[in-house]
């Protein structure tokens, strides 16, 4: 990454006030001859660290087209939330944090910056790719989960103009997840295997994704699964043989099959396993054949120029709106009325009658549902009064008071069913 980085200025303030102060005290004790101003020195800078290194802005200097990246330590932020404690008290804490990204007086951060965070215990990153000058004031807020308590840092970054890369290539990286890319460790080592590929070392890193963003799967959370990265790196050397092959026809053909692709003969530089490419996915863009943009419309004084006649635009054509209106409203009420009509001849025209349905129905069936129908009519008339002598379908088999047995009834029925005084179907049952 090619960027500038230019010292914090409120530390910088407070070094120096505490080399003031350092000297001042040296100077007065030189003169009572007394020892110790080194320890004096080294405490004084710790106070005045702590003190104002809170406030600490940190300023970037990049160039278009370039990949920045800063790494949000946990270390730093812990220092701020409780270094005395961790200087002279003895105690060290590792506590989780979580980090909010955005840009100064707007609520989140520009569009070419993203910041991620994958666990409370880990670093966060803001990464990306300006893609035009400016200056951004970015604000980081530390939040921490153990004390709840809140610190923020300041980053500037400034974008200055630069020409684009002219020759620059995408390889999908499928065994890495973004945040373990986006350390300046493993840049260069996937750096090393790209130039090696490229046959250069003029090569920088131009835009680093993670796969999920581009429409990528989210992987199961099982081990041997990652998300994928996309790495585009530029130069200005042309291709080389061995990423010209990947323009080849029979390249083409084999990704398109979807069969397993090999590796070009002699272009394997893949030092660790995770870090190598996947061929299919390898794209170039050689920005030197691109059109340039058309240049934008040219935006007139909206006055029009004297001697010219204002021809106004034609009103439009009629239009018939009467199939529309046979669409919308006249087949859904016919399709209405069908269904009226089918519903009423179900409803209506297909009921087989009282008569008929008892004339197919068992006779014993009938008189067992017609004895129901009688008990249930004497227990609603009784529901009314309660004075009136139990029914005869409530009658117990003994008296559990007493234990005085009910006389048994006779019945020459084979129905074990109680009769109704009156029943019109008593005589159609057989008899012994």
């Amino acid at each position: 990454m090619s960027s500038a980085v230019t010292r914090p200025v409120s530390l910088s303030l407070s070094l120096s006030l505490s080399l003031s102060l350092s000297t001042w005290f040296c100077q007065s004790q030189a003169q009572n001859k007394m020892a110790g101003c080194g320890s004096w020195f080294f405490f004084f800078t710790v106070c005045a660290v702590s003190l104002l290194g809170a406030n600490a802005e940190i300023k970037f200097t990049i160039p278009v087209g370039r990949f920045f990246t800063y790494e949000v330590m946990r270390e730093t932020f812990q220092n701020d939330f409780e270094p005395l404690s961790k200087l002279y008290a003895g105690r060290l804490y590792d506590d989780p944090m979580i980090f909010k990204c955005n840009r100064q007086n707007f609520p989140d951060l520009p569009e070419w910056l993203r910041f991620t965070q994958r666990h409370p215990f880990d670093n966060g990153f803001l990464y990306g790719t300006p893609t035009s000058p400016g200056k951004s004031i970015i604000e980081i807020f530390a939040v921490n989960k153990r004390s709840y308590e809140t610190t923020r840092q300041i980053v500037v970054i400034k974008v200055t103009a630069e020409t684009m890369l002219p020759y620059q290539a995408e390889f999908f990286i499928k065994l890495r997840e973004i945040e373990k890319v986006l350390p300046s460790v493993v840049q260069d080592e996937i750096k090393q295997d790209l130039q090696k590929l490229w046959d250069t070392e003029e090569l920088e890193v131009v835009n680093i994704t993670n796969a999920l963003d581009r429409g990528g799967r989210v992987p199961l959370p099982l081990a041997g699964h990652f998300e994928g990265v996309y790495v585009k790196v530029g130069s200005k050397q042309y291709f080389s043989d061995c990423l010209l092959r990947v323009l080849a026809p029979e390249h083409e053909k084999q990704c398109t099959a979807g069969s397993r692709v090999k590796v070009p003969g002699g272009c394997n530089f893949c030092t660790i396993p995770s870090n190598c490419i996947s061929w299919c996915k390898t794209e170039l863009f050689d920005l030197t054949q691109q059109e340039p943009a058309p240049p934008p419309p040219t935006v007139g004084s909206g006055i029009m120029e004297t001697g010219v006649e204002f021809d106004p635009l034609e009103s439009p054509p009629s239009r018939d709106f009467f199939p529309d209106y046979l669409v919308t409203v006249i087949v859904p009420l016919v399709l209405a009325i069908i269904l009226c009509v089918l519903l009423a001849y179900v409803m209506f025209c297909r009921r087989e009658g009282v008569e008929k349905r008892n004339a197919r129905t068992n006779q014993i069936q009938l008189y067992h549902h017609h004895t129901i129908l009688g008990n249930t009519d004497e227990l609603r008339n009784m529901a009314g009064s309660r004075g009136v002598p139990p029914p005869l379908s409530t009658l117990p088999m003994f008296n559990s008071r007493t234990g005085e047995r009910a006389r048994s009834l006779q019945s020459d029925s084979p129905v074990p069913l109680i009769r109704a005084q009156h029943d019109p179907y008593v005589d159609t049952l057989p008899r012994k």
